[in-house]
């Protein structure tokens, strides 16, 4: 089976496996776990910011960053099809008590004119604007980098107003690998930061949050109050070091992949290609082989590969540290396979 429904199925590589068997440990709600420490420093100095703190998920990550920067009853301001807003359960109003309004972005890039207009005013009838969330890469936008500059208009907007910045950097090594940027560079644009481990960059499990040292020790509490505070966590937290040190530069071979993929797609009758591929996601439009996502999807899986609706009739594909060159002309073939039965 080619599995090309996200970058998160990759098995962990031998030197992570290794890693997390030799990983010096110790506890770190107590802060003594000297690998996790490791891991954050890293992670911030990568970042170019204070301090870091390790966490369970992505998820946990931007929730954690949205319970210490506001006060329930707050607004926070994010791209329509941001995956805060869609992918994440309601969890910001549900744990934070706060209120998203969208703001529509071109391929996830919110306009900052835009973002400023959204900015409330001064009037009890309405609540305080307390965070602006932007996503780098964007997934709903397939992969899309946003760039430098637009972040670098909504930081300015966000200063002006004395309104925090928070970075979803979900696949931030995606967009600096692409652009051909610092990930420091994109995180100069934001007073906060998270970042998955488990995707892009292959380790099992984890990711990481960065800003202030004031910040990651009040996200720290927010951490235990949501149960992510872990004991013996360096042997999570030793593959997620392999990662940041080993699995950043080779981002590269699976946007190489992802176009390859693109265009072999592209060239299937029935088949569109959505928007540009600039990172490892593929949108795959079926809706010219008279399928919706979901019966493509049945057909296949029956081919053995897999991938995931992203519409009613878009298909992404992913490509991934565990797919090889030889996969993607696989799939390219059984997909026309598909084509010529429809």
């Amino acid at each position: 089976m080619i599995d090309l429904r996200s970058d998160t199925v990759t098995k962990p590589t031998r030197e992570m496996r290794q890693a997390a068997y030799e990983a010096e440990v110790g506890d770190d709600v107590y802060e003594e776990d000297p690998t996790v420490k490791r891991l954050e420093f890293t992670a911030a100095e990568m970042l170019g910011k204070e301090a870091a703190l390790f966490v369970t998920s992505g998820t946990q990550g931007n929730q954690i960053a949205g319970l210490t920067h506001c006060n329930p009853g707050d607004e926070v301001l994010l791209e329509a099809n941001s995956h805060i807003f869609l992918y994440e359960g309601a969890s910001m109003s549900a744990l934070a008590g706060v209120q998203p309004r969208t703001i529509e972005g071109i391929r996830g890039a919110m306009d900052p004119t835009d973002v400023r207009a959204a900015i409330r005013s001064d009037d009890i009838h309405f609540p305080e604007t307390g965070l602006i969330c932007v996503e780098n890469t964007h997934n709903k936008a397939g992969g899309a980098v946003v760039p430098l500059e637009n972040m670098q208009g909504i930081y300015e907007v966000a200063r002006e107003q004395g309104i925090p910045v928070h970075l979803d950097g979900a696949r931030l090594f995606n967009a600096s690998v692409a652009s051909g940027l610092s990930v420091q560079r994109f995180a100069d644009q934001a007073d906060t930061v998270q970042f998955c481990l488990s995707k892009g960059l292959g380790a099992p499990v984890g990711s990481v949050i960065a800003g202030s040292t004031d910040f990651i020790r009040k996200a720290r509490k927010w951490r235990k109050r949501l149960g992510g505070g872990l004991r013996q966590v360096g042997m999570i937290a030793a593959p997620g070091l392999v990662a940041l040190t080993e699995m950043v530069d080779r981002l590269a071979e699976d946007h190489d992949q992802a176009k390859i993929l693109a265009e072999g797609l592209g060239n299937v009758k029935g088949i569109e290609i959505e928007g540009k591929v600039e990172t490892n996601i593929i949108l795959a439009n079926v809706e010219g082989l008279n399928l919706s996502a979901e019966e493509f999807l049945v057909q296949l899986k029956q081919e053995e590969v897999l991938a995931v609706p992203f519409g009613a009739h878009t298909v992404r594909f992913v490509t991934n540290y565990d797919v090889s060159q030889g996969d993607i002309r696989e799939v390219i073939e059984r997909v026309h396979h598909i084509a010529s039965r429809v």
